[in-house]
């Protein structure tokens, strides 16, 4: 049979070798996969089929692995996996769900579990026979004592059946919770929340009724993103320990038309039956589907020029934030990886500056025969003009990155397109076009990488 890796991200050789290496040991057959590559399977007249090969992993119980980029209808994981001969429908049960973070609690006490939590919740109203797995691909060192957030997260996540991949685990500190009184004590051990922050924070009203304070409210609605996966997970978790009772949510800081049906929070409060103090809960449904192949977004060109580079020129991103996707760390040539900063003056821009904004691409190559740095902004065919007017925006980026770690690289700035039926560019600003029939069409003015990563593709398939 075969592997089917479905993602909105650009798929990563190191992740899908982790993701191999697990396959492998949960299927118990051997394996090698030393050196991957991931290639885009064109048809015979040279256009992309929107599928990519993974070649150099071989495993007596897999034929093929094929990757689908794909786009979720809400909480989506960031990988799923099926194992079987076609390609997958939404009515097919992934073998895994697999969330990937290259977020340590060492950078962010919440991001790195919290907030991820409500996915593996959301997900299991889909797929409830799906093995749920946290992957962490760290890119910058673990850290050595983990916080009390992290230690707390990640036994919510145990409890609730998810496997933790990439880190080093004590067995006497990170198990499942047992018990409801349990869970409640964990919470109420660790250290408070600053002064005027609302903690969360479990309270057992009654037999029959928990009371779970947190705040929601954030930027004018409900999208206090941290706070709605730890509120969802703690939830789910109560539940999991066989409590059937009432939970409510206190101190959420929401008014009632803060609450809409299409909110994530308020489908999973649907589904685990939360509600939310003094307000009515609106009757939500969740989404048909959880995820559909991905056929309009611009992630599609700027993740297929982003892998023709790195499987078919010797140049590699040192910068990614595909439309959609996790946001990358800036690769310094000494292997640093350095989170951008959001603002050329924080302080000037909360004091109503907004030119203080540093606007990041979409993706960053190095052209190493070259000596080039390529900026990248990722457009769908339709917004081509915004496009090529963002590439204005970049100076701030290249001063406070470009030009401070890459001196001797030659800065050239470029947009990559998908979509319409066009097999030619008129602009010379547009570097690259993938079209929705699968051609792949070189700017006018295209880097010489692109022209080099394309040459190499056709090449490859003739």
């Amino acid at each position: 049979m075969n592997l089917w890796i479905l993602t909105e991200e650009r798929p990563k050789k190191e992740v899908l070798k982790m993701i191999f290496e697990y396959f492998a040991k949960d299927q118990n057959c051997g394996f090698f996969g030393d050196s991957i590559r991931i290639i885009p399977l064109l048809y015979k007249d040279k256009t992309f089929s929107f599928t990519y090969e993974v070649i150099g992993f071989k495993c007596a119980k897999v034929d093929r692995i094929y990757i689908k980029t794909v786009s979720g209808s809400s909480s989506f994981t960031d990988f799923l996996v099926f194992y079987q001969d076609n390609l997958p429908t939404v009515k097919d049960t992934p073998l895994y769900a697999i969330e990937e973070t290259k977020t340590d609690d060492k950078e962010s006490r919440n991001t790195g579990v919290y907030q991820r939590c409500s996915k593996f919740v959301f997900i299991q109203n889909y797929y409830p026979k799906t093995k749920l797995v946290m992957l962490y691909a760290l890119q910058v060192g673990q850290k050595e004592k983990p916080t009390e957030t992290y230690i707390f997260g990640t036994r919510l996540l145990l409890t609730l059946g998810v496997e933790i991949l990439g880190k080093k685990l004590d067995p006497n500190i990170f198990k499942p919770f047992t018990s409801i009184e349990e869970l409640r004590i964990a919470k109420a051990n660790m250290r408070p929340a600053p002064a005027g922050n609302i903690p969360i924070a479990i309270n057992i009203a009654d037999e029959d009724w928990i009371q779970v304070s947190g705040r929601l409210f954030k930027s004018g609605g409900l999208s206090h993103d941290p706070n709605i996966g730890a509120l969802s997970i703690i939830s789910a978790v109560i539940r999991k320990l066989g409590f059937k009772g009432k939970i409510e949510i206190i101190m959420h800081g929401l008014e009632q038309r803060h609450v809409g049906k299409t909110n994530k929070f308020v489908q999973i409060a649907n589904v685990l039956g939360i509600e939310l103090e003094g307000l009515t809960l609106p009757k939500a449904t969740l989404p048909e589907d959880y995820w559909h192949y991905e056929t309009k977004g611009e992630k599609l060109g700027t993740i297929f020029i982003h892998l023709v580079v790195e499987n078919f020129t010797e140049s590699y991103s040192i910068f990614e934030n595909h439309a959609g996707c996790e946001k990358g760390y800036f690769v310094t040539k000494d292997g640093q990886h350095l989170a951008l900063e959001k603002y050329a003056d924080r302080d000037a821009y909360k004091a109503g500056d907004k030119n203080q904004i540093i606007y990041i691409p979409d993706l960053v190559l190095l052209d190493i025969s070259e000596t080039e740095v390529i900026t990248i902004e990722g457009k769908k065919y339709e917004f081509k003009q915004n496009g090529i007017d963002e590439l204005n925006n970049y100076d701030t980026f290249d001063e406070r990155y470009l030009k401070v770690y890459y001196p001797e690289f030659k800065i050239v700035r470029t947009v990559v397109l998908y979509g319409s039926k066009n097999e030619q560019i008129a602009e010379i600003e547009v570097g690259f076009l993938l079209n929705e029939n699968g051609k792949l069409v070189l700017g006018i003015k295209a880097p010489k990488l692109f022209k080099r990563a394309i040459s190499n593709l056709l090449d490859y398939w003739n």
